[in-house]
């Protein structure tokens, strides 16, 4: 999986962590090792920012976009990852954070452990099989049960949906495709929702799995697909 990898020296005179990123382009996936042993997966168009080694006292990570966990336990120092208006604290555990700049919504799934969610005003811990999902307009946090796998089936190449509108599904699957998708003026918005999963068989797969379950149909035009209703 190709990703851009860029290692930073923040400083030299004083004391300060070496940081590094990695940003991963439309249409591709990676997995990193930290310093930890904790393992990464990074969904398409996803930036992380992590120290080169980790010190004595906390592990720290920033995410823009999404990101799988499987976090090393060490009870002496928490595990935290700054996301959007959040900040998730783990010691040991596995979940999922999807924080896209571009969204409105910021979510996290937990598989394994606990972990604990902040904002600037409201604070959760999570069980797992719970899926948390902040409002970065209103500042609220809503809580439900899940099955947390299926929401990390973006790592084996598929993408799993749980009455998804359409025109999130479109945003998405733009991400992982590197395609440009739009819609035709006289498509009505917010009526389409969709469950279930898709193989990781490219992008005209999706759209035809989307055109069987819904009426709607697909057209390129100039490496421009557009969506109209049937």
């Amino acid at each position: 999986v190709s990703a851009l990898y860029i290692s930073n020296n923040v400083g030299k005179s004083a004391p300060v962590l070496e940081m590094n990123k990695i940003v991963v382009p439309p249409g591709q996936r990676a997995n990193l090792t930290l310093s930890d042993g904790t393992n990464v997966w990074l969904n398409a168009r996803t930036k992380i920012v992590y120290p080169a080694v980790f010190d004595k006292s906390v592990r720290q990570v920033a995410v823009d976009g999404e990101a799988y966990f499987e976090v090393t336990p060490d009870k002496d120092r928490p595990f935290v990852v700054k996301a959007a208006d959040l900040e998730i604290t783990v010691l040991g555990t596995a979940f999922d954070v999807c924080a896209y700049k571009d969204d409105n919504e910021v979510s996290v799934v937990l598989l394994t452990g606990k972990v604990d969610v902040a904002s600037e005003s409201n604070r959760y811990v999570m069980q797992p099989d719970e899926k948390l999902v902040y409002d970065r307009n209103t500042g609220t946090m809503q809580v439900g049960k899940v099955y947390s796998k299926e929401y990390v089936e973006w790592t084996d190449g598929n993408l799993r949906f749980e009455n998804e509108s359409l025109e999130n599904i479109v945003k998405v699957l733009s991400r992982v495709y590197n395609v440009k998708i739009v819609f035709d003026s006289a498509f009505p918005e917010g009526q389409y929702f969709f469950t279930g999963s898709i193989g990781s068989g490219g992008i005209t797969n999706a759209l035809d799995i989307l055109s069987m379950t819904s009426s709607l149909h697909y057209e390129v035009r100039d490496s421009v697909i557009v969506l109209h209703k049937k």
